[in-house]
């Protein structure tokens, strides 16, 4: 055989070998995950994301990579690690709200997907629910919308309540306007609003003993990243108290807090694991309208609600839609 041929047909076999086909594969798709919160805290809705991803067909290890990226409540981390994502070229990044900012002022050619509960297009993420134009898109549960519905749901557990504590992290980009939804229907239903900041662990003790003097009849909690990642941490506080408290995530209640009314997160981030795989597949960002999750669940914790004296009423109770014993 001449040399030339023997080189030819050694060439062939080493492209007809296992390690060159993979080595022909295309790499694995990167996703970048950006969150303003610690991984801990958000792990119920992490998995509820890869459920997402695999319904769409995508399993982290199989046929997707994801790098996670948490800012730990730190917001001014954002804008860096948005933009180690982009020197990493991924193929989408997911966020929430506050990170979403960051990411899109980082890219306008990288895919994202956001989950909010505050107006996408007040944040200026995208150009319209329907048509969001541009490099963005994702999940928008409405949360605010759904305040003055929350101190309606504690009128009708407590009615004889007049003063309504009500607790937020002032560094929060909506409070302002949850607040003033909730002043609008604290003044319609009558009650006093007494409003307390909170955007730490030790300021969260410090409202809770500031309520201890105060005595309000009830609480309603702004949730947030942060306030959800403090669950564990209010509903110990409220509970100890014997403060009956409402928020506006089923998670909350999970944790041992009273009651929730709210869509739900765990949707939301099971949605914003489909649109990422469907973006993976081909999909243009601009051409996926902002999900909006219709279904609202009102949560109730009866042992809580025993644990500090109280009795919900049967109406209220038999409107529930999860009721935890």
């Amino acid at each position: 055989m001449k040399r030339r041929e023997f080189i030819a047909l050694l060439g062939g076999a080493v492209a007809a070998s296992p390690l060159a086909a993979r080595a022909q594969q295309p790499a694995m798709p990167v996703i970048g995950h950006l969150h303003s919160a610690s991984a801990d805290a958000w792990a119920p809705l992490t998995a509820a994301f890869r459920d997402g991803l695999k319904e769409a067909g995508y399993v982290e290890g199989r046929n997707v990579a994801i790098e996670f990226r948490w800012a730990e409540h730190q917001a001014d981390r954002l804008p860096a690690l948005a933009a180690d994502l982009v020197r990493r070229q991924v193929a989408v990044i997911v966020c929430n709200s506050l990170a979403a900012v960051a990411a899109k002022a980082a890219t306008t050619t990288i895919p994202i997907v956001f989950g909010s509960g505050t107006d996408p297009v007040k944040l200026g993420l995208v150009a319209s629910l329907n048509r969001p134009g541009g490099n963005v898109t994702g999940v928008f549960f409405f949360a605010n919308e759904l305040e003055a519905k929350r101190l309606g749901l504690l009128q009708e557990l407590i009615p004889q309540a007049v003063t309504v504590a009500a607790l937020v992290n002032a560094k929060f980009p909506d409070a302002a306007d949850r607040l003033r939804e909730l002043g609008e229907a604290a003044r319609t239903l009558g009650k006093q609003l007494h409003v307390i900041n909170a955007s730490t662990a030790t300021e969260i003790d410090a409202a809770f003993a500031a309520f201890a003097q105060r005595r309000p009849d009830a609480l309603i909690v702004v949730t947030d990243a942060f306030t959800l990642a403090r669950r564990y941490q209010l509903a110990a506080l409220a509970n100890r108290y014997a403060l009956p408290a409402i928020y506006s995530a089923r998670e909350h209640v999970l944790a041992g807090g009273l009651m929730s009314y709210s869509t739900s997160l765990i949707d939301a981030y099971y949605q914003k694991g489909i649109y990422t795989g469907q973006i993976l597949k081909g999909a243009k960002p601009a051409d996926l309208p902002v999900a909006q999750p219709t279904r609202l669940e009102l949560v109730i914790n009866l042992a809580t609600a025993k644990a500090i004296g109280l009795e919900i009423p049967p109406m209220l109770l038999a409107r529930a839609d999860e009721v935890i014993e």
